[in-house]
């Protein structure tokens, strides 16, 4: 790689990125406010609070997407202006965000240097990015395929490449804003392997997590940040995953779920021998069974892309199938007009999608509009044949309130929530509803530790209502903990049913693999082979 010769070299002896007095006011609500931070070089600093606490926006004047009202910023010991993100790549910064900015139909060489081509020829740019590639690969272990398409690859694969592009750029700092909001857990090793690589050789990383246990095993130091100010930085070792958690939310939080035990009722869910086969004749469900009872939590364990989010889908009404599945003794359709979500809404299902921005909410409406989908037919959201904009506004910000969502504005876009308050709005929507059976998939994606405290209350307290449950996730701690009983799918099949007691993440996670015989617990090469089919990551290396 050819290094820039625009920027001097860095001071070791000074901080990395050096912030003083940063504040940042959208409208009446203060995001940032007199903000000091120091993070040294060659280290990885955690910066966690709630959501709407402030991280995002920090991040984002560092990054030049927005300017600070007021405040000073200095990298390596300069003070260093960053009106905007080619501002702040010059100075050695790069990102990646917690969705990802690549383009899905570009491969994988052609989004590493777009943006960051050597003039008017593109092949003497993708020649040099694919050296750079073989760099970098060996560095430090990203290896991908250059050539595939990123719409091909999986989510771990596609994290990679923003790192690349980011080291791509000679970024001497990296920021990362939830990175393994969407990666299972071996993904996420493997990205904490790489960061651990990352600081060896120097690099500096800011690291914005809610997951404290991430925080405790990667971090050398952790700033706390509520309500839009710096209120403490320690030192990682020196700290405790419940201190932390005191110091994001002001008060002690659970960090375990408070349930009693279930009392199952009768069967509520009934599925026999569902059967998807997508676009591309791959099947993706293979006779599934399953029942869910009123007054318990199912618990459906697996690595993403095992047929969970395809069992949702049909159970919601938004993918045809083929099979049988009864909801109170009735019949469900499984295909046609009537198979749709607006029917099983008013046949009792409430639905709580994996993708909150892709299938919760249209980003672009506001709050108030957003708790309205799907239910837009309910009387009290009437006044004769029009809508009654003003009751339904008003019952939004009735959930707002309840569902402690920040900032409580009913009119705001839902593009202009933090991902834990806009997860609280489509659980609000759904939840309230009194549902007899509440389909939720990844419930606490991207939440912050007081908002998955929250979350999970409610979700208990639907059960002990005498609700079903069918709750997805990748977060076998989560799993367990919630879960009355879990069964793990792989490869689009049911590989069987434990109690949470009974089990542990190590043998769930054999069967996330397609191991079912314990005896081949210490078979690290059929391990390897199942997972490799489980991601569909394949790939020669650069």
């Amino acid at each position: 790689m050819t290094p820039r010769d625009d920027r001097e070299q860095p001071d070791r002896a000074a901080p990395a990125i050096e912030l003083k007095g940063i504040s940042k006011a959208f409208g009446p609500v203060q995001a940032n406010k007199d903000i000091s931070l120091r993070v040294m070089p060659g280290t990885i600093h955690g910066i966690i609070g709630e959501n709407g606490a402030g991280k995002s926006t920090l991040m984002s004047i560092l990054y030049g997407f927005y300017k600070a009202d007021r405040g000073e910023i200095f990298i390596a010991g300069r003070k260093t202006d960053i009106p905007d993100s080619q501002a702040a790549i010059a100075a050695g910064i790069g990102m990646v965000f917690q969705h990802f900015k690549l383009v899905e139909n570009f491969t994988v060489l052609e989004n590493i240097i777009l943006g960051a081509e050597d003039g008017g020829l593109l092949r003497p740019s993708l020649a040099k990015a694919r050296k750079s590639l073989i760099e970098l690969a060996k560095d430090y272990g990203l290896n991908v395929e250059p050539d595939a398409l990123v719409q091909d690859i999986g989510v771990g694969m596609q994290q990679r490449v923003e790192i690349l592009k980011a080291l791509y750029r000679q970024a001497d700092i990296l920021i990362l804003d939830e990175p393994t909001g969407v990666l299972t857990p071996a993904e996420a090793d493997q990205l904490f392997r790489i960061l651990g690589r990352l600081r060896s050789e120097g690099k500096t990383i800011i690291l914005i997590t809610h997951k404290l246990r991430e925080i405790m095993e990667t971090t050398d130091t952790v700033s706390v940040m509520r309500r839009g100010q710096m209120t403490a930085t320690v030192r990682t070792e020196e700290t405790t995953p419940a201190e932390l958690a005191e110091l994001m939310v002001g008060r002690k939080v659970l960090l375990r779920v408070d349930k009693k035990s279930a009392a199952p009722g009768k069967v509520v869910l009934r599925a026999r021998g569902l059967r998807v086969v997508d676009d591309k004749k791959v099947e993706r469900l293979r006779g599934i069974d399953l029942d869910v009872r009123a007054g318990e939590i199912l618990g459906i364990a697996g690595v993403a892309g095992n047929g969970q989010s395809e069992l949702l889908e049909v159970l919601g009404g938004y993918r045809d199938a083929r099979g049988e599945v009864l909801l109170n003794g009735e019949a469900l359709a499984l295909s046609g007009q009537r198979a749709d979500g607006q029917s099983r809404r008013a046949q009792g299902i409430a639905h709580v999608p994996e993708d909150r921005q892709r299938e919760g909410l249209i980003m672009e409406y506001a709050a108030w509009e957003n708790t309205a989908f799907g239910y837009h037919h309910d009387p009290a959201y009437r006044h004769g044949p029009l809508m009654d904009n003003a009751a339904i506004r008003a019952d939004t910000a009735a959930k707002m309130e309840r569902f402690d969502v920040r900032p409580p504005n009913p009119k705001l876009a839902a593009k202009n929530f933090s991902g834990g308050n806009q997860q609280k709005i489509v659980l609000a929507r759904e939840i309230e509803r009194n549902p007899d059976l509440l389909l939720i998939g990844q419930p606490t994606r991207g939440v912050d530790i007081g908002a998955i405290e929250f979350i999970h209350q409610q979700i208990v307290a639907l059960r002990d209502q005498g609700k079903a449950i069918l709750l997805v996730s990748v977060e076998l701690e989560e799993i367990l903990a919630l879960s009355d009983r879990v069964a793990v799918m792989f490869d689009g099949r049911i590989m069987g049913e434990r109690l949470p007691d009974q089990t542990d993440e190590k043998e769930l996670g054999l069967l996330m693999a397609g191991i079912t015989d314990t005896d081949h617990a210490h078979d690290l090469d059929e391990v390897e082979a199942n997972l490799a089919h489980v991601h569909g990551d394949a790939h020669k290396e650069v």
